[in-house]
């Protein structure tokens, strides 16, 4: 309901604002100008809020299985770095 209200309260202040040009075209033309981006700009919406609507995702398939943990190999720090040269020296 709140996007309804903002698209079309955003209509109508494109509709002004297209009303103070002087251009040929014709006031049906800038209405579905104006129209058409905003139901480009609702696609956009929908879009974003599918991505960030967290009930429509399945993160039960993206767990991972302890079983697999077992068998990579723990990465041992390397203790013997030295800060007297940078990452680009070729020392």
């Amino acid at each position: 309901m709140f996007v309804r209200t903002i698209i079309i309260s955003v209509i109508g202040v494109t509709l002004l604002a297209a009303s103070d040009n002087n251009s040929s075209n014709t006031k049906k033309e800038r209405i579905r100008k104006a129209v058409q981006k905003e139901i480009e700009k609702e696609k956009k919406y929908a879009k974003e809020q599918r991505f960030y609507n967290a009930d429509e995702y399945d993160f039960k398939a993206k767990e991972i299985d302890p079983e697999t943990l077992k068998s990579i190999e723990a990465v041992e720090p390397d203790y013997d770095h030295t800060d007297d040269w940078g990452a680009c020296d070729n020392n």
